[in-house]
């Protein structure tokens, strides 16, 4: 049973993946009003405009590899630190190498958000990921800290 619901949360999460990439290559996203929003048209030459994109990495960043260890951030039930391993700029692994553990049941739901939050940045390639519903510190700790060793490898 509790396989089966790992299983359909990572096909639903994927899923969730999948579509938001498909409309963002698609040039639509949502406002933050709610409303449904498009890309810009394009002038009246006939040309039509790439899209910019703010999240490729830089020539320098393409050659970038190594592990990089983010800073230890404290949370209310435990200090949470992770490693990221790069490969061309790319993020290839992220190891949780603290995660809060203030009692038994902190401990469990950092074990359960940890694969998941890992899946996640590694599909977006970036600490810019949701938060695991019902580990709220562990997931604000794990991309806080993610997002400090990135930050220490030029991404």
């Amino acid at each position: 049973m509790r396989a089966r619901t790992i299983l359909l949360s990572v096909l639903s999460s994927t899923a969730v993946l999948v579509l938001g990439w498909q409309l963002g290559s698609q040039g639509h996203g949502v406002s933050a009003a709610g409303g449904a929003t498009t890309a810009q048209a394009a002038p009246a030459t006939g040309r039509t405009q790439a899209p910019s994109s703010s999240a490729a990495p830089t020539p320098s960043a393409q050659s970038v590899s190594g592990t990089f260890t983010g800073s230890s951030v404290s949370t209310r039930y435990g200090n949470v630190q992770v490693q990221v391993t790069v490969q061309h700029g790319s993020i290839s692994d992220v190891t949780a190498l603290q995660l809060t553990n203030a009692d038994n049941r902190s401990v469990s739901i950092s074990n359960r958000a940890a694969p998941i939050l890992k899946q996640e940045v590694l599909a977006a390639q970036s600490a810019k990921v949701q938060g695991v519903s019902g580990a709220t510190y562990t997931s604000q700790g794990y991309l806080t800290s993610l997002q400090s060793a990135l930050d220490k490898a030029g991404l």
